[in-house]
């Protein structure tokens, strides 16, 4: 296997010759881009989302602000003269583009899981203690791995806000930022070119649209993920000697305290992080096996106390799932969404993911430095894949696996649209191959006079030329690479991946925000469903026709919550056939002094028609005869939705 002690010879791409001092110009695109973006802000509405989400209803300026500000990015981050500030800046400017816009935009947070969890976290703070599926039901799974909600909790109570709600708007740009630090450290693990670092960088942020950085345990978790993967790449290779092995012990204790945080928070992160470490493991430079070992005691001890509750019911359940590949992933894609928008805006999602992971393939293929010196990178973006084997993880693994191959995928894609590699070992053995055929050239020719002459004089010179242009410093073997391949091949290599890095932002909007229609909760729905469970007394139940609604988990511990699009289709037609009258059947279950409450809103109907559940004329018909039965009564109306009561038992 390669020896991966020359790390730094990656530092030697073909770079771009200064042709002038640098400047301040990287500050114009990108004060220009943030001008645009804040302008773009003021000038949108929101109110009347349609099937397009965000992207119908975002103002001109904010897409030409992409443009300028990733036509910037690539100009500025090409340029060899360039600080590693400059590419930072640029990409904190991305992420405040693709993950606060939402946060300026919408007046309350998105996401009605987001709400659950902020449900959950209320339920710690309430409770004031963990509690078990006799007291939660299947709620209790949260109780099982409350690493992140426990924190959250003591965030709540040290900030001195009511709730989570406060803050968790902000959280997709807060998660994004955790990732940034062991991103740049798992990526100057394998190369100094900052090129290929910061390009590598941009086209994981671009990629990364599924949707995990909102307010939930994942987001933690998954930053948590790359940090142990950090730290191991960077402290974990091969050692031989006791102070090695004393370095290691310490580093060995930083990433138990991370793993411990992952074990107790997340379900999924503490299996793919297993499967991440033995892969690095095939290699012989971190064949080290602690951190493969402590991960595995950590996870097998908390799923064998405080989680067995939950993994013992759901055992039959996991068992059948695994080897079910094509189960697995259909669920999370075998569903075409209903309408010309959401079609559209899955189909980006799913073009953006093909071109990233062809792209790499592409670096892998034609990078065959990268292929050997950033294998473990390699390994780590292909070990989540054997996980479709084993779960469908809710309809969810298929975008769980993406995000966990991202990190290395988007290295070897950031690879593909930057020159092709040449090490100074490479040049090295190229000048010695061409000294041996000058001299080769002047030993057969020492007896011809001219011809002598010319083959060390001017071939000699051109010779010498070509090695000052060889080294780390100037781009090792820039000169030999522009002069073999000339300007238009320098043209190609500007323009055509400038144009793929402009696509790919682009995709980004309409596969993140694309589904903001059925996100994004107005403030009216979030102060109608407060107002509702505001009154609902202890032992009430609440009747929507699906969970896509703000606060929908609220008070969980004392209010049972029913979804009549989740029962099976039978007794769906049903309540469409006669909504009134099966409605109240179900709602009659409630004894006194609890009350039965009939929601609907924007959102369920929202999610409904986007799914393909009922569509909207449907869900209207339901409200019409709830709303002409003398077995309801109208309890609050707004322009988001309406809240009826039931009037008496129905038996």
């Amino acid at each position: 296997m390669t020896d991966l002690s020359e790390l730094s010879d990656l530092s030697d791409l073909p770079a771009w010759p200064p042709r002038r001092p640098p400047g301040f110009w990287p500050a114009l695109p990108l004060l220009a881009a943030l001008g645009l973006w804040a302008y773009s802000t003021a000038h949108t509405d929101v109110s009347g989302l349609d099937d397009f989400g965000l992207v119908s209803a975002l103002h001109p300026t904010f897409w030409l602000g992409l443009i300028v500000l990733t036509t910037g990015f690539w100009f500025t981050v090409r340029d060899s003269r360039r600080r590693d500030a400059w590419s930072l800046a640029y990409v904190l400017g991305l992420l405040v583009m693709e993950r606060a816009t939402q946060a300026v935009l919408y007046p309350s947070p998105l996401y009605a899981w987001a709400w659950k969890h902020d449900a959950v976290i209320d339920h710690l703070l309430t409770s004031g203690g963990l509690q078990t599926s006799k007291e939660l039901g299947d709620m209790a799974v949260y109780d099982q791995w409350p690493g992140f909600f426990a924190a959250q909790a003591a965030l709540v109570r040290l900030v001195g806000v009511d709730s989570a709600a406060a803050y968790m708007a902000w959280w997709p740009l807060i998660s994004s930022l955790m990732l940034l630090l062991p991103l740049l450290l798992i990526y100057r693990t394998f190369t100094a070119d900052r090129r290929l670092i910061w390009t590598a960088v941009w086209v994981f942020y671009v990629a990364d649209w599924v949707g995990q950085d909102y307010f939930s345990p994942q987001s933690v978790a998954f930053a948590l993920h790359l940090g142990v993967l950090a730290v191991v790449l960077r402290r974990y290779g091969r050692t031989g000697g006791l102070a090695d092995r004393q370095r290691t012990t310490g580093w060995t204790v930083v990433i138990t305290v991370m793993i411990v945080a992952i074990v107790i928070s997340h379900q999924l992160t503490p299996g793919m992080l297993l499967v991440s470490l033995a892969a690095l493991c095939l290699t012989r430079r971190y064949r080290n096996w602690v951190p493969l070992v402590t991960t595995l005691v950590i996870f097998l001890a908390w799923c064998l106390t405080a989680a067995l509750p939950f993994l013992s019911a759901a055992l039959p359940d996991m068992i059948r799932s695994v080897g079910d590949v094509g189960g697995n992933v259909s669920t999370g894609y075998g569903a075409t969404p209903t309408g010309t928008g959401a079609v559209a805006t899955s189909w980006a999602a799913r073009l953006l993911s093909g071109s990233v992971l062809l792209l790499a393939v592409v670096g892998v293929l034609r990078q065959r430095v990268l292929r050997h010196r950033a294998l473990p990178l390699l390994l780590l973006a292909a070990a989540p894949l054997p996980m479709f084997a084993a779960s469908s993880y809710g309809a969810e693994m298929i975008f769980r696996v993406l995000m966990f191959m991202l990190p290395g995928a988007c290295f070897f894609a950031a690879a593909a649209l930057l020159p092709k590699v040449r090490t100074l070992a490479a040049d090295a053995a190229a000048r010695e191959t061409r000294a041996q055929v000058a001299g080769s050239g002047r030993a057969g020719g020492a007896g011809s006079g001219r011809a002598g002459v010319a083959g060390s004089g001017p071939a000699r010179a051109a010779g010498e030329g070509r090695r000052k242009d060889v080294g780390p410093g100037r781009g090792g073997g820039a000169g030999t690479w522009r002069g073999r391949f000339g300007s238009s091949v320098e043209r190609y290599g500007t323009w055509v991946p400038l144009l793929a890095l402009l696509a790919g932002t682009l995709a980004f909007v309409p596969s993140y925000s694309g589904k903001d229609r059925m996100s994004y909760f107005p403030p009216q729905e979030v102060d109608l469903v407060q107002s509702l469970f505001d009154r609902a007394p202890e032992g009430s139940m609440v009747v929507a026709a699906d969970r896509n609604y703000p606060l929908a988990y609220a008070s969980y511990w004392s209010v049972d919550h029913y979804w009549f699009l989740e029962d099976d289709r039978h007794h769906v037609d049903e309540i469409l056939r006669d909504p009134a009258a099966t409605l109240a059947r179900d709602m009659s279950v409630v004894d006194p002094p609890g009350r039965a409450y009939f929601l609907l809103t924007q959102g369920q109907v929202a999610d409904s028609e986007m799914n393909g559940l009922l569509t909207g004329a449907q869900l209207a018909r339901i409200q019409r005869s709830v709303a002409a039965s003398p077995r309801f009564e109208l309890v609050e109306r707004n322009s988001a939705g309406s809240v009826y009561v039931l009037r008496g038992a129905v038996r």
